[in-house]
């Protein structure tokens, strides 16, 4: 259990600027997408505005922090040795000008600390990783991008490259470590790739997230910012899921991909393999009909666990151009062929898409489709999966399958 500690911060602002991979780079305002979160009646929230943009979120005052975190702790029943205070923002957390003082604050409570997802940029000394671990600092999420110093001044824009790996290594030695990487082609992605793991692997880092580079936006840029570099094409999924598996082959570390694999624990949709689909023998039966909408990524995935389940006469899916189903929007929907779609529509539940406009777009050839959302997720990232057991996986999974057929069988056509 970790208790997030929301430090705040913009990316590009809060960061010492925009890494030229950054998935936030080039995005402007714009119109609201559309979302779950918005009101009846009402196009646009925070949630698919400011907060899907991330534009908004300044770095939040030391004491709010704190104060917050102490609120927490008094509402949840946490035991002595079972969570930790994840330090985690918008920007980048070495960034905070007040990290130390926070971390101090908190090391007061003898509470492990997790520091989510800094880059290092804001570090210029490598001594302050040294009183982080000194305030209780256990865990760090560390995107590294290359241990070649001059590549992480060249595509993360870092002033004092070295500085930052030589904090990267202190931690190494001293805590839990998951670094990452976005894995761009012809950059960071041969032998500069395995030179990063070997470092990593010698200093004692645990866990290697690698991050698919996106660049188009069928990789996820749906808001009006691609490509994020001219002329490079980013890996395929097959690529990518190929490389990932060769590295964690090579290298002894926990080795993870986003969008996909996670070669030890089979994610993502560890159901859909042979050696556990057996456990699909738990869900209720599919007694209704529907058509369900998704990405590049899972769309296959789930397709094939349909099928094993002896339900694809009922439930078919519709894969649209868009490899993360979390991230399909209203253009994705209008490109649909209507004709494969049954009179009940199951959209993803994070679908940056306004129900109204759903329904308006799958309906426009005059059938009165029921459009409805299911579950937010129906299996694990990269990032998360290498944090879990195959167990907690499988149950993930089977919760969010018996939460989809629960939908299924209540919006759909009945016909068993």
């Amino acid at each position: 259990m970790q208790i997030i500690a929301d430090v705040g911060g913009i990316p590009g602002k809060d960061c010492r600027g925009f890494c030229k991979y950054c998935y936030f780079r080039k995005v402007k305002d714009g119109d609201p997408l559309g979302c779950k979160s918005c009101l009846p009646g009402t196009f646009g929230c925070e949630q698919c505005t400011t907060g899907v943009r991330e534009s908004k979120n300044e770095f939040i005052p030391p004491f709010m922090v704190i104060n917050s975190v102490k609120t927490s702790m008094m509402m949840g029943n946490y035991g002595e040795d079972d969570f930790k205070i994840n330090i985690s923002g918008g920007g980048d957390v070495s960034c905070y000008p007040y990290l130390l003082d926070i971390t101090s604050a908190f090391s007061q409570w003898n509470i492990p600390i997790h520091l989510g997802y800094t880059s290092g940029k804001g570090i210029d000394n490598p001594q302050m990783a040294n009183d982080l671990i000194s305030h209780g600092v256990e865990e760090v999420t560390f995107t590294v991008f290359s241990t070649n110093p001059e590549l992480r001044k060249t595509w993360m824009g870092d002033k004092n490259p070295q500085a930052s790996l030589d904090a990267l290594k202190i931690f190494s030695e001293n805590c839990e470590v998951h670094a990452a990487a976005v894995i761009l082609p012809g950059v960071n992605d041969g032998e500069d790739l395995r030179k990063t793991c070997a470092d990593l692997e010698e200093w004692g880092a645990k866990a290697f997230i690698m991050m698919r580079f996106a660049n188009f936006r069928n990789q996820g840029l749906i808001l009006g910012n691609e490509p994020l570099i001219e002329g490079v094409t980013p890996h395929s999924l097959q690529e990518f899921d190929e490389l990932v598996r060769s590295i964690n082959q090579e290298f002894n570390l926990r080795v993870t991909g986003t969008p996909l694999c996670d070669p030890e624990n089979n994610t993502p949709f560890a159901l859909a393999k042979d050696n556990d689909k057996e456990y699909l023998d738990i869900l209720s039966d599919v007694t209704s009909e529907a058509t369900i909408i998704s990405g590049n990524v899972a769309g296959p995935f789930i397709e094939h666990i349909f099928d094993i389940m002896g339900a694809s006469d009922l439930v078919n899916v519709v894969v649209v151009d868009q490899d993360i189903s979390c991230l399909i929007t209203q253009k994705d929907l209008e490109d649909i062929d209507l004709n494969e779609l049954k009179e009940t529509v199951i959209l993803p539940g994070r679908a940056f898409v306004h129900d109204k406009k759903a329904e308006e777009i799958l309906c426009r050839d005059g059938v009165d489709r029921i459009v409805a959302r299911g579950p937010d997720k129906l299996s694990v990232d990269g990032e998360m999966s290498g944090t879990l057991s195959q167990e907690d996986v499988l149950k993930t999974e089977l919760i969010a399958f018996q939460d989809l057929i629960e939908a299924i069988n209540f919006f759909g056509v009945r016909k068993k």
